[in-house]
C-alpha cells in the first residue's frame, strides 16, 4: 500500500513538473503539449530539435593537446560574402571635384584607377497595370468580317489578375505566411483595392488550374521506394458535418531521390486510418511514421515495410530527463546516451554510398543497439510503466522491430525528420493565418504547399520558379508541356535570369 502511494506521488510529482515545463519552459519545449504528443512539428517551427541540443558533436581539442575551456564558444565574426551576381547593377559614379584634380605642381591630374564598392537595395513593390491592346483589322470593302488578335493566354482569363500577380499571392501566403487580409491591406496602400474574398478566389482558381503539375508530381512520389509520412492539425470554418472549432489535418509524404526530392500535401477532414490508405493505394515500399496507430492499417498492406522514427523514440526519454532530481543523471540520460551514438554513427556516414552505409551500420550500429536492447531489458521491469520512464521504456520496446528496420538497406533512413522539416513551413504559416475558411480553400493550400515546397527541396526560388509555371502554364496541352515546368526541369540559372530581365 505504502509503495503504491509512493508511486502515485511521483506519478503526479512528474505530470507537475512536466506541465509547468511546457507552460513556462523554454521556446522549444513549450508547444509539445501532451494532447499533441506527435504534432512535434510545432515545436520544431519554434527553434531548435532537442537532438541538437542535447547531443552535441564532440570538441575538438586545442592546438597544444590541450582542450578548450568549458563555456560557450565565441562567435567568430563572419567574412562578408559577395553580392549574387545575377542580380543587376546599376553604376553610381562619384567624382573627385575638378577644382581636386590639379596636382600642386600645376599639372592636371589624370585618372589611374577606380575604388569600387557594393551596396545591397531594394525598390519597393510595383504594382501597375498591363494593358493588352490587340489590333483589329478589316477589309475596306466588307467582304469578309474583321479579325482580332487572339487574347493573351491566362491562367484565370475571367479576372483581371495577371499571371505574375498570381505567383506574387500564392508567394507571400504559402511562402511568407502572410494572410490574404493583410495582402489585401499591402495592396491598399498602393491605392488598389482587392478584397480578401476575391484573393481567395484566385487562390482556389490558380490551385485548380495547377493541378496537372501536383498530379506528375504525386506520381513522381509514389514511384520512390521509400516514403514519410506525418500529419498536423488545420482549422476549416465550413467543413460540412463539423463544428467550425473542430479539428482537420493536413497529411505530409516526403520522398524521391536525393535528386529530386518531392513534398506532396494532402487535406482530409479525418486522422482515421483510411486516409493513408487511400493517399498511398497500390504503393509499395518502406514508409517511415511515428507512432500514431492510424498508419497500422497501411501498414499491414502487403508490399508495405513499416518503419517507425528514433527520433520519437529519444523524445521520451527526453521527456523523463526532466522530471528527474536538477544535476542528476538518471536511467533515461543512459538510453539518450545510446541513441545519440547511433546518430553519430548516421552523421559519419551522410556522405557515402548506400552500400559503404549499410555495412557501417552493422559494424557499428549493431553493437550499439544490442547494448541499447540489453539495458532495455534489464531496466524495464524495474520500472513502473506509469512513470514517464516507465512510459519511455514501454515505447521503445513496442516499436523495437520497426526501429531497428532501418538496418536492412543503406538508403533507408533512422527517423522521419525529413517529413517533420518538410511541415515546419505550414506551422508557421498557419500561426499567421491561423485557418481555412472552407474545404476548397483547404484543398487549395494543400496543393499549393506540395508545389512551393518541393521546388524549395529542389533549390529553386518559389517566386521565379512559379512566374515561370504560370506563365507557361495556359498553352501546356501536353503530359510534356507540363513534365518540362516540373522544379528539376527548369535550371536555377534561368530562373534568375528571367527575375533580372523581368
Amino acid at each position: 500500500m505504502q509503495a503504491r502511494l509512493a508511486q502515485r506521488v511521483q506519478e503526479l510529482f512528474e505530470q507537475l513538473v512536466l506541465s509547468r515545463r511546457r507552460q513556462f519552459g523554454r521556446s522549444s519545449e513549450a508547444h509539445v503539449g501532451q494532447a499533441r504528443l506527435f504534432d512535434e512539428a510545432d515545436a520544431l517551427a519554434a527553434g531548435t530539435t532537442e537532438l541538437d541540443e542535447v547531443v552535441p558533436l564532440p570538441a575538438a581539442p586545442a592546438r597544444g593537446g590541450t582542450e578548450r575551456p568549458a563555456g560557450p564558444r565565441p562567435s567568430a565574426r563572419g567574412k562578408r560574402g559577395p553580392l549574387p551576381s545575377e542580380l543587376p547593377r546599376i553604376d553610381i559614379v562619384h567624382e573627385v571635384p575638378e577644382s581636386e584634380r590639379t596636382c600642386a605642381c600645376g599639372t592636371p591630374m589624370v585618372q589611374i584607377g577606380e575604388e569600387v564598392s557594393e551596396q545591397l537595395d531594394i525598390v519597393p513593390m510595383q504594382v501597375r497595370v498591363l494593358r493588352h491592346i490587340r489590333k483589329r483589322y478589316a477589309c475596306p470593302g466588307g467582304e469578309q468580317a474583321p479579325v482580332t488578335a487572339p487574347v493573351a493566354p491566362q491562367v484565370l482569363p475571367k479576372s483581371n489578375a495577371s499571371n505574375d500577380l498570381l505567383a506574387m499571392l500564392l508567394t507571400v501566403k504559402y511562402v511568407d505566411g502572410l494572410p490574404l487580409a493583410r495582402f489585401e491591406h499591402v495592396l491598399a496602400r498602393s491605392g488598389i483595392t482587392v478584397p480578401r474574398q476575391t484573393l481567395a478566389r484566385w487562390v482556389i482558381g490558380t490551385a485548380q488550374a495547377l493541378q496537372p503539375i501536383h498530379n506528375l508530381l504525386r506520381d513522381h512520389l509514389l514511384s520512390a521506394p521509400v516514403l514519410h509520412m506525418d500529419e498536423t492539425t488545420v482549422q476549416v470554418l465550413k467543413e460540412p458535418g463539423k463544428a467550425a472549432s473542430s479539428t482537420s489535418y493536413m497529411w505530409v509524404q516526403t520522398g524521391g531521390p536525393p535528386d529530386r526530392p518531392v513534398v506532396i500535401y494532402d487535406y482530409d477532414a479525418s486522422r482515421s486510418g483510411q486516409v493513408p490508405q487511400r493517399l498511398l493505394e497500390g504503393w509499395q515500399g518502406f514508409l517511415m511514421t511515428d507512432g500514431y496507430e492510424g498508419y497500422g492499417a497501411v501498414a499491414r498492406t502487403p508490399g508495405v515495410e513499416h518503419m517507425a522514427c528514433w527520433a520519437h523514440a529519444r523524445r521520451r526519454f527526453v521527456e523523463a530527463v526532466k522530471v528527474q532530481p536538477s544535476g542528476k543523471r538518471g536511467r533515461a540520460d543512459e538510453a539518450i546516451a545510446l541513441i545519440g551514438q547511433l546518430y553519430r554513427i548516421e552523421r559519419d556516414l551522410k556522405d557515402v554510398t548506400d552500400a559503404q552505409r549499410q555495412a557501417g551500420r552493422q559494424a557499428r550500429s549493431v553493437p550499439v543497439l544490442a547494448e541499447l536492447r540489453a539495458w532495455l531489458d534489464k531496466t524495464r521491469p524495474q520500472v513502473p510503466p506509469s512513470l514517464a520512464l516507465g512510459k519511455a521504456l514501454a515505447y521503445l520496446d513496442r516499436y523495437w522491430d520497426k526501429l531497428v528496420r532501418y538496418l536492412e538497406r543503406g538508403d533507408l533512413p533512422i527517423d522521419n525528420n525529413r517529413c517533420e522539416g518538410a511541415i515546419r513551413p505550414f506551422v508557421v504559416g498557419r500561426k499567421g493565418w491561423l485557418f481555412s475558411d472552407t474545404p476548397a480553400g483547404a484543398h487549395a493550400s494543400a496543393l499549393i504547399y506540395s508545389l512551393v515546397e518541393t521546388a524549395k527541396a529542389n533549390g529553386r526560388e518559389p517566386y521565379t520558379w512559379l512566374r515561370r509555371v504560370l506563365r507557361e502554364l495556359p498553352t501546356a496541352k501536353t503530359v510534356e508541356d507540363y513534365e518540362a515546368l516540373l522544379p528539376w526541369n527548369l535550371h536555377p540559372q534561368d530562373l534568375a535570369m528571367e527575375t533580372v530581365g523581368a
